[in-house]
């Protein structure tokens, strides 16, 4: 597993992983076009993946313009294997030594990523769109 600084070529193998998950899925991939991504991987803040050969296995996002984790997925082929906390902490290593205002994040209640947030110490400050919760963290744990 190699973990690194998602580029413009990796945009493909990060809609993929996006489009493959099987929790907080998009209703329409669409929604999520490939100029964004590279909005954010490029200009708004940095991306980072997991690679095992040329194979894009995960990928985490954060915008420093926003503060907010836009991202974080894992393939569901290689869940389970500690690549989301290794995207996780390298992403919040990076967004607070760019920046000393917390950073939010929102997902489904009831779902694995909302156990993966709570343990990785985010705190819970409210609801954010359609009924899903908001949560912070005002530094690394």
């Amino acid at each position: 597993m190699i973990l690194r600084e998602a580029t413009i070529g990796d945009i493909p193998g990060i809609q993929l992983v996006r489009n493959a998950v099987r929790e907080n899925r998009l209703s329409d991939p669409a929604l999520v076009p490939d100029k964004d991504v590279e909005d954010y991987i490029m200009r708004r803040g940095k991306g980072w993946v997991t690679t095992e050969g040329e194979l894009i296995t995960g990928f985490s996002i954060v915008s420093v313009i926003d503060r907010n984790i836009w991202a974080l997925f894992v393939h569901p082929d290689h869940e389970g294997k500690g690549l989301g906390r290794k995207l996780h902490d390298i992403m919040l290593t990076w967004y607070f030594s760019q920046v000393r205002e917390p950073v939010w994040l929102s997902t489904a209640p009831g779902t694995r990523a909302e156990k993966f947030y709570r343990k990785a110490g985010w705190k819970e400050t409210g609801f954010y769109g359609k009924g899903e919760i908001r949560f912070e963290m005002e530094k690394l744990p």
